[in-house]
């Protein structure tokens, strides 16, 4: 554990440099600064549209994309990964400790961003309750699961931001609007089952809670077993 959390240090400062944590709190305040105005200028407030249709389809992934893919993809970009790859350390507790830093700065941008926009647009106290908790639940979680798959993704490319983009936008976009079966392997449609089985109102019709937990379940799973194997394969070559 000790390892772990060494490596977890190291991580966490390599990704909290001043542009990219600048650039995170803002996209992770843009909720919050919405639901300012929304409120000054006496506006609808509606808690659970404003969670549903900013916060879970653009914020969410766009914040774990940033974190997921530099937790591990920009060493291995800039060839400072070789200096954590030649220690004799299991290859298991590396990638362990680099998603749980790309999940748990995820969560840690996302979930308060939640719970002051809900606050903030709350109906009522007991609709606002609701909605902050649900949401907050299903962000933690989904985001989480973002945040890995990113990590997974940035391990086996270097275009994993493009890439990453293009799921999030095209494949969970547009493509779930035309095409009723890629709802099944959708991070943001698994989180909207989440929230709406802890009670958020949701637009669409998001897969069973049972579904949504498989789905992250594999997300989270599968996508540290992949990370794992990669860097178990790593070769150094004799210019690193």
């Amino acid at each position: 554990m000790t390892i772990i959390a060494a490596i977890i240090g190291v991580t966490l400062r390599g990704l909290l440099g001043r542009r990219r944590l600048v650039l995170l709190i803002l996209l992770a305040a843009v909720p919050v600064l919405i639901a300012l105005l929304i409120r000054a200028s006496g506006g609808r407030p509606d808690a659970d549209r404003i969670l549903d249709t900013l916060v879970v389809r653009a914020v969410m992934p766009l914040v774990a994309l940033i974190v997921g893919t530099a937790a591990i993809g920009a060493e291995i970009d800039d060839g400072t990964a070789v200096y954590l790859m030649i220690k004799p350390i299991a290859r298991w507790r590396i990638a362990l400790a680099k998603v749980i830093v790309a999940a748990g700065l995820t969560a840690a941008l996302i979930v308060p961003s939640v719970v002051l926009t809900g606050v903030l647009l709350g109906d009522g106290p007991s609709a606002s309750l609701t909605a902050v908790f649900a949401f907050a639940m299903a962000c933690l979680v989904g985001g989480s699961a973002y945040a890995v798959v990113f990590v997974a993704l940035s391990v086996f490319t270097s275009r994993a931001l493009l890439l990453g983009l293009a799921y999030t936008f095209i494949w969970e976009g547009v493509l779930a609007g035309l095409l009723e079966g890629t709802r099944f392997l959708s991070i943001r449609q698994a989180t909207l089952g989440l929230a709406a089985a802890l009670g958020a109102k949701v637009s669409g019709d998001p897969p069973a809670l049972q579904v949504c937990l498989l789905i992250i379940g594999i997300g989270l799973a599968g996508s540290f077993v992949l990370v794992t194997r990669k860097l178990a394969r790593f070769e150094i070559r004799g210019g690193d």
